[in-house]
């Protein structure tokens, strides 16, 4: 099925690597206009050359109201409106426990991960209501669903994404707005492989997440930035027209349950465990008669 976002203007954050550069190629490849907003100037540069007329590159920080706000008047000046936004930039945020946690670090993790999605969403709504509507993809992750899946803060923050996209999927929809989020798994993208990371870790990282995938997951391959992308534009355009306060998986089958649900050798491994204690049992029952 092929998604056209002809005539459709779009902004993505954290659009200069990873998912959000992979959305960018997506989003323009089905004919969105884009205004591609990060806090690196050259990936996004880079990003704007690459697509001359369909891109354009902001400098933004979603830390900063002000810059979310000025990026999208920038996109509906530029472009004539805006009615699509990826609220995608992010990373870890605190990786402390929380009996190491300061007020501090619990903020930065929630401004950044938390905040950043809401004030994108307040600040994008005049412009989509000016466009009779519009659609919002926001990024959570698997971490808002289990436990031991990321950091406690940045756990509880992509939780809170979840509902804020509920809750504003039913306050937005008198404006024809929806509001979805995505749930990605383990993706390789730069949250694990931070740019100031050293060359040869990053490929260790790497090389561990490619050869480890089968052990996590039903899906025998790492996630790749273009799986969230493909996600984003099927929440974005017309074919998800339905949709709206929902969220969308896309983990490998990671969350479908324990290890021994799916693979075959940790079934068989278990299967001998019980056997074995099995055995112990009948024979300890004979030693008592």
């Amino acid at each position: 099925m092929s998604i056209s976002l002809d005539g459709k203007v779009a902004v993505i954050t954290g659009a200069a690597s990873g998912i959000g550069r992979a959305s960018v190629e997506r989003f323009v490849e089905a004919g969105a206009k884009v205004l591609a907003a990060d806090i690196d100037e050259a990936g996004g540069r880079l990003l704007e050359a690459a697509f001359p007329g369909q891109v354009v590159f902001q400098t933004c920080d979603v830390m900063s109201e002000d810059d979310i706000a000025v990026t999208m008047e920038v996109a509906s000046q530029t472009f004539g409106g805006l009615d699509i936004l990826f609220n995608n930039a992010g990373a870890g945020g605190s990786p402390t426990s929380l009996e190491e946690m300061t007020g501090e670090l619990w903020d930065y993790s929630q401004n950044l991960l938390l905040r950043s999605v809401a004030l994108g969403m307040r600040y994008a709504i005049p412009h989509m209501k000016a466009r009779g509507g519009g659609a919002i993809v926001n990024t959570a992750s698997v971490a808002a669903l289990s436990a031991g899946m990321g950091p406690i803060a940045y756990s509880a923050a992509k939780a809170g994404v979840l509902h804020l996209s509920k809750c504003a999927a039913a306050e937005l929809s008198k404006y024809s707005i929806r509001v979805n989020a995505i749930c990605p798994g383990f993706i390789l993208t730069n949250i694990f492989t931070p740019g100031d990371m050293p060359s040869q870790i990053k490929s260790a990282v790497q090389l561990t997440m490619r050869s480890g995938a089968h052990m996590a997951q039903p899906i025998q391959r790492p996630g790749e930035a273009d799986d969230i992308a493909q996600a984003a534009l099927y929440l974005a355009g017309p074919a998800s027209g339905f949709v709206t306060g929902t969220h969308l998986v896309v983990d490998g089958g990671m969350l479908v349950g324990p290890r021994s649900s799916w693979d075959p050798e940790e079934q068989a491994r278990r299967l001998k465990e019980r056997e074995k204690l099995w055995a112990g049992a009948a024979e300890l029952s004979r030693s008592d008669a």
